[in-house]
C-alpha cells in the first residue's frame, strides 16, 4: 500500500505538532481529520485562543474536531464514521481505549525521548536537567499504560552543555517530524517491526519525566554549578528556574559555568555592576546571562545591571 492512500486522523495541540502535521501535509498524506484542543479564553479581554494546531488546519482547510470530552458519544460516532486506517497523536492529552484502539493499523505516537528512557509529560526539560549528552525521538503504539507501547522508529539527537530546553524542542521537533513520516511510509508497506518495551534495556535504571511543577524551578544553591546550570537550561524559556533577589522573584533564563576552588558563600552575589552577576554554588558561581526580576522583562544581564543596582 502506498502511504498516501492511508486515511489519518491527526490529533495534537501545541507548537511542537505542528511540525510533524506540516510534514504529512507537504508528503500529501490523507488527513481525514484534525483533533485538537477547544478554543480556550486568554488575555485581559479573555477573547477565545484558537490552539497552534487550529491555526495550522484552518490555513490548510482540514476538517477539525475539538471535543470537550474524548469519550462522547457525539466524537465517538463522528471519529467511527471517519474511518481512519491509523491515528497519530504528537503532545495532545490521554486517550481513551475506545478512541486509540478504534483503527485497523492503531494510533501512533510521537514521543520526545528515547523510550523506555523519560516516560511522562516532560521528556525534554528533564533529559536537561539531568545532564544529558543525548536524547532522542521515538515513534510507537498507544496502548494502556502511559509511554511503554511497542517501539516503531527511533532516532537520537544530542544536546550541547550549554542548550537550553527550547532549543532542543525546536531541532527535536523537526527531527520528529522525519521520523513521523519515516514511520508512515513504513507502515503503509509492511516493513515496521515492533519491540516491547520491556526486552529493551532491561539493565538500565529508567529515568522519568513527570509534569513540571513550581517547585521543581527553586534553585538550591548548595547544589554544584554544573546541577544549577542544568536546571537553569532545562526550564528555559518555561517555566523558568528562579530564585529571589531583595524579596523579589528572580527567573534565570541562560548561565555559564564558572568552577572554583575557593571557599564560597553559598547563594552570595558577586558583581562589577556593569557586566557581571554572578551567584555561589557549593564548587563555583553560576554567572547569569538573562534574567527577570518580577514585575520587569526579560533582558539580557547588561542591560538588568544598567536599571538595577545590586546589593
Amino acid at each position: 500500500m502506498n502511504y498516501k492512500d492511508l486515511r489519518i486522523v491527526f490529533m495534537g495541540t501545541p507548537v511542537f505538532a505542528v511540525a510533524s502535521l506540516n510534514a504529512l501535509v507537504n508528503a500529501g498524506c490523507n488527513i481525514v481529520a484534525v483533533v485538537t484542543a477547544p478554543d480556550k479564553p486568554a488575555g485581559r479581554g479573555l477573547q477565545l485562543n484558537e490552539s497552534a494546531i487550529k491555526k495550522y488546519a484552518v490555513a490548510n482547510n482540514l476538517k477539525i474536531l475539538q471535543p470537550v470530552k474524548l469519550k462522547s458519544v457525539d466524537f465517538i460516532e463522528t471519529l467511527k464514521s471517519l474511518k481512519a486506517d491509523v491515528q497519530i497523536v504528537v503532545a495532545f492529552r490521554m486517550l481513551p481505549e475506545m478512541v486509540w484502539n478504534m483503527p485497523t493499523m492503531g494510533t501512533i505516537n510521537v514521543h520526545g525521548s528515547l523510550l523506555p528512557q523519560y516516560r511522562g509529560a516532560a521528556p525534554i526539560n528533564w533529559a536537561v536537567i539531568n545532564g544529558e549528552k543525548f536524547t532522542g525521538v521515538t515513534t510507537f503504539k498507544l496502548k494502556h499504560a502511559i509511554d511503554t507501547g511497542n517501539i516503531l522508529l527511533q532516532e537520537s539527537l544530542a544536546i550541547d552543555e550549554n542548550e537550553t530546553a527550547g532549543e532542543v524542542h525546536d531541532k527535536m521537533k523537526e527531527l520528529g517530524a522525519e521520523l513521523l513520516l519515516k514511520t508512515i511510509q513504513q507502515l503503509a508497506e509492511g516493513k515496521l517491526i515492533e519491540k516491547e518495551q520491556n526486552k529493551l534495556n532491561n539493565t538500565l535504571t529508567l529515568k522519568h519525566a513527570p509534569k513540571l511543577y513550581s517547585e521543581n524551578g527553586k534553585i538550591d544553591f548548595s547544589k554544584t554549578v554544573e546541577e544549577v546550570h542544568n536546571l537553569v537550561r532545562g526550564l528555559s524559556p518555561f517555566p523558568g528556574a528562579y530564585t529571589f533577589l531583595n524579596n523579589k522573584l528572580l527567573k534565570i533564563y541562560r548561565t555559564i559555568k564558572e568552577v572554583s576552588d575557593e571557599p564560597l558563600e553559598v547563594g552570595s552575589i558577586k558583581s562589577d555592576g556593569k557586566k557581571y552577576f554572578k551567584m555561589a554554588c557549593c564548587n563555583g558561581y553560576i554567572n547569569i546571562l538573562e534574567l527577570q526580576l518580577e514585575g520587569k522583562k526579560r533582558m539580557k544581564i547588561e542591560d538588568f545591571l544598567r536599571g538595577n543596582k545590586i546589593q
